[in-house]
């Protein structure tokens, strides 16, 4: 963690979103978005780090058609680590047109890596976001993540189309309420103490 700190201390998340530009070599693109991946791994500082300096659309912008299919690969890779558990990131990606050029990814010409990674990253946009769920069925990405389930292919793969499926099929409103059930059922027990501690009023 340490060396993550120093890393975007020193100024080097914003100059490896420097190397992600259009037109860079492809090794070069790779590399930059592979350990900008390992920087946002569960680390919130790092990932608002890289939004804040255009990270996520460049990112984005990797995934354009035509593109290197490696770095296809470790831009979704990013992407999945980048918006984990950020709302905003998530936000973001959806914004800058992220959620479209993932379920592009999932064209039966990908590979199966780009398909693991693609999908991995369509799972962490959807948790909690009513928004992305609607954003991937809007453009097709249910009918694109049920064709990865198909006989013959990935065990990784079908893991991760399950789990975009998944957090595509939840109501987060139901999430939330569970979520503050436990503060109702405290509330409750207070409540519950206050009444029998009350005086009681005497009757006629």
């Amino acid at each position: 963690m340490q060396n993550r700190d120093s890393v975007r201390e020193c100024g080097g998340i914003a100059a490896l979103v420097v190397l992600l530009a259009p037109g860079g070599p492809a090794a070069v693109q790779e590399e930059a978005a592979g350990t900008l991946a390992s920087l946002c791994l569960e680390d919130r500082q790092d990932q608002d780090c890289l939004r804040e300096c255009g990270g996520v659309a460049a990112l984005v912008g990797l995934l354009a058609p035509g593109g290197s299919p490696a770095v296809h690969e470790r831009a979704a890779a990013a992407l999945v680590d980048v918006c984990l558990s950020n709302t905003r990131n998530q936000n973001s990606v959806r914004e800058c047109g992220g959620v479209t050029a993932l379920v592009a990814l999932l064209a039966p010409d990908s590979s199966a890596a780009v398909h693991r990674e693609a999908a991995g990253a369509l799972c962490n946009l959807c948790f909690g976001s009513t928004e992305n769920q609607d954003s991937v069925r809007e453009c097709g990405g249910i009918s694109a993540l049920v064709a990865l389930l198909a006989p013959g292919g990935s065990a990784v793969v079908y893991e991760r189309a399950a789990g975009a499926l998944s957090h595509l099929c939840r109501w987060w409103g139901c999430w939330r309420l569970a979520a503050l059930l436990p503060c109702m059922s405290r509330l409750l027990r207070r409540w519950q103490t206050c009444a029998l501690t009350m005086p009681q009023t005497a009757t006629a």
